[in-house]
């Protein structure tokens, strides 16, 4: 799919969707929007599906390996391929339809001093770290490996150690 299709603003739930019955990664995040939703709402039967999607999303927590809690705010469409080792900070925001690969880690300096927020439709490679009170623009791509402690304009690219921007993507 051409990426300036995709919005930064509205989410597409279709990327949420299980395509099948072993879908790890959409079946943790399954898990925490129904919480989420339980949670929400007051009554009996509300506490009971709570609880029991819990029991669920512990489940496939430990199944893809991933510490993202129940509480996070993570827009619509979001996408995760490979769950394995993502670790997200509850404080975090992330914006729709973005695409987190393995072993991202959102998070915060080791005072807590506020935690990221990442606009819509933001690529994240695989090992990135995102650290701090830092704001990620709307359409970013951030590189694999790369060390995020600086905010990231709309429509960048950033890679290294720490991260510095190295291109646009089409605006």
């Amino acid at each position: 799919m051409d990426s300036s299709l995709i919005s930064s603003d509205i989410p597409d739930w279709s990327r949420e969707r299980g395509k099948r019955f072993w879908s790890p990664s959409r079946k943790l995040l399954a898990s925490i929007r129904d919480y989420q939703r339980y949670a929400a709402n007051k009554g009996f039967l509300n506490k009971l599906l709570k609880k029991m999607t819990v029991f669920r999303y512990r489940f496939w927590s430990v199944i893809s390996c991933a510490d993202i809690p129940l509480n996070c705010q993570i827009g619509g469409g979001a996408s995760i391929p490979h769950p394995n080792g993502i670790v997200i900070h509850h404080k975090a925001v992330i914006g729709p339809n973005c695409l987190i690969h393995q072993q991202v880690t959102i998070g915060v300096k080791r005072n807590g001093s506020g935690a990221p927020i990442i606009g819509g439709h933001v690529d994240i490679g695989a090992g990135a770290k995102i650290i701090g009170n830092i704001t990620i623009g709307k359409h970013a791509l951030i590189g694999a490996n790369a060390v995020v402690t600086k905010d990231v304009p709309d429509f960048a690219v950033v890679a290294g150690i720490p991260a510095k921007v190295i291109g646009w993507t089409n605006k």
